[in-house]
């Protein structure tokens, strides 16, 4: 179906008969060098459909090349699919192959868009209560249908009668409002670059579903030009500017916390080798959880070999297929059983061997879980280093930015192999990403190395021979 932009409307001509008498009216436009026209008897009606031509000109829609020559947006009926039971539909199609923490992004971001797409105010329940319906209830396969309060039901009712049809994203003007939707919070703040760029994904992804069940015929939202909120993917150098000292009195902290009164009830001993796993070889928080005895290659002393092939990121048990809180799954873009080989230096390979002796692991292997065995709560890890930085960092440097979550850890140690003079391949395939995603995120840090490399490189010339 071959569409234009190329729109040229003339004025209406009256149409008279052998009498001189005007008996209708013709609206005549250009498409592409097209002519098509439509004769209307009543004046009013034909300006009114030259006006909804024109608006749709200016909007920036296409119109179709052949007849009927409409704009895409008048080519569809108007009791089309709504919007909120479009998104239901896909919903549903992403749910079984996606991990939890996608699941519960597609209804966040199907919520943020949503109140951009309703036909009235009138009646509009609370929007936190609308909010909750939607990410709790409809946007969610596996419990659309549980029980519900009166306000939520009552809420629901009112989206599946009060959303525009899906066609009506044929709009220019009406997908720039809802990008504007996607780059603010709720509480009207300007969202980040990061949370954007996921919920704009989102919604496109969600527009070609569109295209696929012929709701519309192009996904308009490339053409929309628009400006999204900064990007900046590069680390602070202040969080990963730890030396090998102060990460000892950390990991040394974090050892050293206890339960009053409760000394075996206490994670932090526990979780000693957790940290001691992300700093020194690089792996994911969700990688280090799922870590277990077979995944380590320790020999008594030395440098061994850490291989992770599993991961399990917190998404919340409302997303996940085993209601709990941790989505178990494979690496980070890999596939089901794929390993990734990472060196483990001495210093770690002496904490693991400690930590097995005096923690073991729980039954199925796992080096690390809660006082029940069961999975890491990230509530207690989050717990535990804010002690220990309080603890084991001066007042200055606890006030910093320094290693402020766990994470920074990651980054600290990626960190460290580059300024050893790894090369960025082996680097991105030690820490699980393309070298492209490398150099993003680690740009300063690699600036900051570019006078040791000078250095290299005139030693090379200055020691060339005669």
């Amino acid at each position: 179906m071959e569409t234009s932009y190329d729109v040229t409307i003339w004025q209406i001509k009256a149409r008279k008969n052998a009498k001189g008498k005007v008996t209708s009216y013709r609206v005549r436009w250009l498409v592409d060098s097209h002519e098509h026209h439509k004769t209307i008897r009543n004046k009013t009606q034909a300006e009114s459909f030259r006006s909804k031509l024109v608006v749709a000109a200016s909007r920036g829609e296409a119109f179709l090349v052949a007849e009927p020559g409409l704009p895409v947006s008048m080519l569809r009926n108007k009791s089309g699919t709504p919007w909120f039971e479009f998104a239901q539909k896909y919903v549903d199609m992403k749910w079984k192959r996606a991990a939890a923490k996608s699941r519960s992004g597609i209804a966040d971001t199907l919520a943020t868009v949503t109140p951009a797409l309703l036909t009235t105010e009138r009646g509009r329940p609370d929007p936190e209560v609308l909010r909750r319906a939607m990410t709790g209830w409809a946007f969610n396969a596996t419990h659309r249908d549980d029980p519900r309060p009166h306000e939520i039901e009552k809420a629901l009712r009112w989206l599946a009668e009060n959303t525009r049809p899906v066609s009506d994203l044929q709009d220019l003007a009406l997908l720039r409002t809802v990008l504007e939707q996607l780059a603010s919070k709720l509480n009207g703040e300007m969202a980040s670059a990061k949370t954007f760029g996921r919920k704009r994904a989102v919604f496109h992804n969600a527009l070609e579903y569109a295209v696929e069940l012929k709701e519309v015929d192009l996904n308009q939202l490339p053409k929309v030009k628009w400006t999204p909120p900064k990007k900046a993917r590069a680390i602070d150098k202040r969080t990963v500017a730890i030396n090998p000292r102060q990460a000892e009195r950390l990991l040394a902290a974090v050892e050293a916390q206890q339960v009053e009164g409760q000394p075996r009830r206490s994670s932090g001993p526990m979780l000693r080798a957790f940290f001691a796993v992300i700093y020194y070889s690089g792996l994911r928080p969700e990688e280090v959880a799922m870590l277990s005895k077979p995944d380590l290659l320790l020999p008594g002393d030395g440098w061994g070999e850490l291989l992770p092939s599993k991961a399990a990121p917190v998404a919340g048990a409302a997303w996940t297929d085993s209601g709990s809180r941790r989505d178990r799954r494979q690496l980070k873009q890999r596939a089901e059983g794929e390993v990734r080989h990472v060196p483990c230096p001495p210093q770690l390979t002496k904490i693991l061997h400690e930590h097995l002796s005096r923690h073991g692991t729980a039954r199925d292997g796992r080096l690390f879980r809660n006082m029940d065995g069961g999975d890491v709560d990230e509530t207690t890890v989050a717990r535990v280093w804010r002690k220990a930085r309080v603890q084991a960092l001066t007042p200055e440097e606890a006030a910093s930015p320094l290693v402020r979550r766990p994470y920074d850890l990651r980054h600290a140690c990626v960190s460290t192999w580059l300024a050893a003079g790894v090369p960025s391949t082996q680097v991105a395939e030690w820490a699980g990403h393309s070298v492209t995603v490398l150099h993003e995120i680690y740009a300063k840090v690699l600036a900051g190395l570019e006078q040791n490399y000078r250095r290299r490189i005139q030693t090379v010339l200055d020691e060339a021979p005669e």
